[in-house]
């Protein structure tokens, strides 16, 4: 069962600006990936069930987050069917994300009120996922978009929460260019946990980095 509702969910990643990505079969590996952006100011984070027994990876680091840092919010991405929904939502994610709009996922999510995030590309896919009770749009692949496509998307409707994953990164300009546009928060993956932060396992400089691009984004804000 989820620890925090889908208005704490949504209300941290409007605050903090920013939903870190991230997967890795290694659970000790994900642990200090875990820290290092909690420690760096991260309050959410996206783990990308995308690998064989992910939920067991899942159950493990969620478990850890409740122990070790009690204001994380764990959620699960890349979920692209009910079934997988429910299975997480058991080991306490709170919150789905999903590259394309399901209207199944939906159903599972609002069932127990969880805060649920689909990938949409048209403005007529937003409109129905809104329909559904979306609280956040995921405009993915966000680089094949772009801001421009969000500020078309604002003007005829402001009410629209949008997260571009994909696409950005940590500059300043890019990520300058999305909030400026009006976007709610932004996804970043590899950008900002990458392989070779993971391979030589530089927690410390993830740990800089994540501070880094929150402060950038508090100031572009600002």
């Amino acid at each position: 069962m989820a620890r925090f509702s889908r208005i704490e969910v949504f209300t941290t990643m409007k605050k903090i600006g920013m939903v870190p990505l991230f997967y890795h079969s290694d659970i000790e590996l994900g642990k200090k990936v875990l820290k290092a952006c909690y420690d760096g100011g991260a309050r959410i984070m996206e783990f990308t069930a995308r690998g064989d027994f992910a939920f067991e990876v899942f159950a493990e680091l969620n478990k850890y987050a409740i122990k070790e840092l009690p204001d994380m919010i764990m959620g699960v991405g890349s979920i692209t069917d009910a079934g997988a929904a429910s299975l997480f939502a058991q080991m306490g994610a709170n919150f789905v994300v999903t590259p394309s709009l399901r209207e199944d996922i939906a159903i599972v999510c609002n069932r127990r009120k969880l805060l649920w995030s689909p990938g949409s590309g048209s403005l007529t896919e937003i409109n129905r996922a809104e329909e559904l009770g979306c609280e956040l749009i995921k405009l993915f692949p966000g680089s094949t978009y772009g801001p421009g496509f969000v500020k078309a998307i604002k003007g005829p409707q402001p009410w629209t929460n949008i997260m571009p994953t994909g696409g950005v990164s940590t500059d300043e300009s890019n990520l300058r260019a999305w909030f400026d546009a009006g976007v709610t928060c932004v996804g970043m993956g590899s950008k900002l946990i990458s392989k070779e932060i993971l391979a030589q396992k530089d927690f410390g400089g993830l740990q800089k980095k994540v501070a880094a691009t929150l402060e950038i984004i508090t100031k572009i804000r600002k």
